[in-house]
């Protein structure tokens, strides 16, 4: 069988080499899934077809550029400028295996069943590329003229569409719960910063995707997102990826942030140590979470 040289060996572990390049980002002091910048040029995405990534891919290029892999630029009549080194990005094999079962009336059959597997392939930005011309230009967030009227009108959208209640308190506290499907926190007033109470807002909201109603990520039991399991590290992890995709494409923004303190660094440093699958799992609930939120199929 010819092997694409764009993929790089299939004995890779995808989900660890992942990890350890997301590890190497937190411990120069970086949250690749938080942009401390406002959005205007939109998220990184194909070239050829205009399409964004998906966000671990996102994450991975540093949320911005259009990208080609070697074969495209030359089939669109450019060429990778000499020396130039790709970056490696992930894409899914899906993997057919048909297995056996017994039926209820003790019958054998067979069913078809799909397994997504990570491999990677390496793309180049269009600026290490000659004999290409960049296709986006800077606009404005399509959901308002500023940030804050794009994240109120990101939230309300997403609010008015759900039996949904959130709730704004006198309170400190900011949860989610599953079993009144409330969001609640503290009054925006109550926070120093005012990108503060929107970053958490998305948060919280990122959860309530979660509800059984909507996307059902709570694995039958509601209280996971809320007292945590097994699964709440990677629960965490959709939200924070969720609020801060969110974020950035309402052009709020995320400098200054307390998850740039050392008690969130060294959290999510122990919880991708512990798991090499979490920050793909996670962005991948993730994307779907988000696109929920705005509302897009």
């Amino acid at each position: 069988m010819a092997r694409n040289n764009n993929y790089v060996k299939a004995e890779v572990d995808v989900y660890q080499d992942v990890t350890n390049r997301i590890i190497a980002e937190i411990e120069k002091g970086e949250i690749p899934w938080v942009k401390p910048w406002s959005e205007v040029k939109g998220p990184a995405r194909s070239y050829s077809t205009g399409k964004a990534y998906c966000l671990i891919n996102q994450i991975i290029l540093e949320w911005s550029g259009e990208y080609v892999t070697f074969p495209e630029a030359q089939k669109l009549g450019g060429h990778v400028k000499k020396g130039e080194k790709g970056t490696k990005i992930i894409s899914w094999a899906k993997i057919r295996k048909v297995e056996e079962f017994v039926n209820e009336d003790g019958e054998t059959e067979k069913r078809e069943r799909v397994i997504l597997l990570p491999k990677y392939y390496t793309v180049f930005e269009v600026s290490q590329c000659e004999g290409l011309e960049r296709k986006t230009t800077e606009e404005p967030t399509k959901y308002g003229t500023t940030p804050i009227e794009a994240a109120e009108n990101i939230m309300n959208g997403y609010i008015s569409r759900e039996p949904l209640k959130f709730i704004q308190s006198g309170g400190n506290r900011a949860f989610y719960s599953p079993a009144t499907d409330t969001v609640t926190v503290p009054e925006i007033s109550r926070f120093e910063n005012v990108a503060e109470f929107y970053s958490t807002s998305f948060h919280e909201l990122t959860h309530s995707t979660g509800h059984a109603s909507r996307l059902n990520r709570f694995s039958g039991s509601d209280a996971a997102a809320a007292f945590g399991d097994e699964s709440y590290s990677k629960e965490e992890l959709v939200a924070e990826i969720g609020a801060a995709t969110l974020c950035n494409i309402s052009g709020v923004e995320n400098a200054n942030s307390f998850r740039n303190s050392a008690a969130y660094v060294q959290g999510w440093l122990k919880a991708l140590k512990d798991d090499k699958k979490l920050i793909v799992q996670a962005s991948a609930r993730a994307d779907k979470a988000v696109n929920y939120i705005l509302g897009v199929e």
